[in-house]
């Protein structure tokens, strides 16, 4: 009775109970009494495995890099991989009693490793430097199509590269040829910005001359226009100036004709009058100067006669003695010139 044990397993665990050479029992998670004598226990885990991993490698350019990566796997099955490697455990300490398990991860990393390195091989420093995604890729598709892992019965569920990595030194010389570059184009960039300032400053300047080359031609046609405004009224003016100095030498020629016509009828008029006095002239020369005197007198105002009288007597006032005026005939005459 104290040979009789009894022992579990997790879900995860696949389990095949050997009894004299026999598998009695085998399945997941399983849970049994067994007689520990007889009984031989093989347990292969059946979870996933996260599995991490670091190597060298040489790139296509004979550069040493280091490769970081973890791959994630599983025994799709165990009872393939329990017939080729040992995982029988110790039913009491159930621990393995042979080293075959703690080797297969080591296994997957070095077959990882084989396949890795004709992935990287053919790659350039670079260009593998930069291929992480690409060459997970590339590993992934042709790890899990490989014999031996088919033999073993592991799936790979994942695969990925962390890190490549070159030698420190490598890593000094890219970064320092990287910093060169980075300069270069920061030299370019400030050169292109110098070069686009001072183009700007140039479209500035020539904005600016052909502002003032507009402005002067303006100016110029401003100019030109005030002068042909000034060239056209200095043309009035003295047209109007020409027109009136026309207008006065017409006017002074009618003038003058009209002086011409007058003085020609005054002359006429003249000799007329002349004429006409010498015809009269010589019709009186023949009559008798009483006989002219009378004519004279008659219809003559009573003033302008008395006013004769004086005359006559006034003529002949060294014959006549005395002569006595009156206030009435005075009176008489000034009543008359008033």
């Amino acid at each position: 009775m104290l040979n009789i044990k009894f022992i579990k397993f997790q879900p995860t665990t696949y389990v095949m109970q050997y009894k004299n050479g026999v598998v009695k029992r085998e399945g997941i998670g399983l849970a049994f009494f067994y007689y520990a004598p007889t009984t031989a226990m093989v347990a292969v885990p059946t979870s996933s495995e996260d599995l991490p991993f670091i190597f060298e490698e040489a790139s296509a350019d004979f550069q040493t890099m280091t490769i970081q990566g973890q791959v994630t796997y599983r025994i799709a099955d165990p009872k393939r991989i329990g017939s080729l490697l040992d995982f029988s455990i110790n039913p009491i300490t159930h621990k393995y009693i042979s080293e075959d398990p703690s080797k297969l991860p080591q296994r997957v990393v070095n077959l990882l490793k084989v396949v890795t390195r004709k992935g990287v091989q053919s790659l350039p420093l670079r260009d593998a430097l930069k291929a992480t995604d690409r060459l997970a890729q590339l590993v992934t598709d042709t790890i899990k199509d490989h014999p031996e892992l088919l033999t073993l019965g592991i799936e790979i569920l994942g695969l990925s590269f962390l890190a490549i990595r070159p030698t420190p030194e490598t890593a000094r010389a890219l970064e320092a040829q990287a910093r060169e570059q980075i300069l270069r184009e920061a030299d370019e960039a400030v050169y292109t910005r110098r070069n686009a300032a001072v183009e700007q400053e140039r479209r500035i300047k020539e904005n600016e001359l052909n502002t003032e080359i507009a402005v002067e031609a303006k100016k110029r046609q401003i100019r030109e226009t005030q002068m042909d405004a000034e060239r056209s009224i200095q043309q009035r003016k003295h047209a109007l100036q020409q027109s009136d100095m026309d207008a006065k030498i017409a006017l002074e020629a009618k003038n003058t004709e009209l002086v011409t016509l007058a003085m020609e009828n005054t002359k006429r008029e003249s000799d007329v009058k002349a004429h006409a006095v010498s015809a009269l002239l010589q019709a009186y020369a023949s009559v008798d100067p009483k006989t002219v005197q009378a004519l004279a007198v008659s219809g003559m105002q009573p003033g302008h006669m008395i006013a004769l009288a004086f005359q006559e007597l006034a003529e002949k006032a060294g014959k006549i003695g005395q002569l006595n005026v009156t206030p009435d005939l005075l009176r008489e005459v000034m009543a008359a010139k008033a």
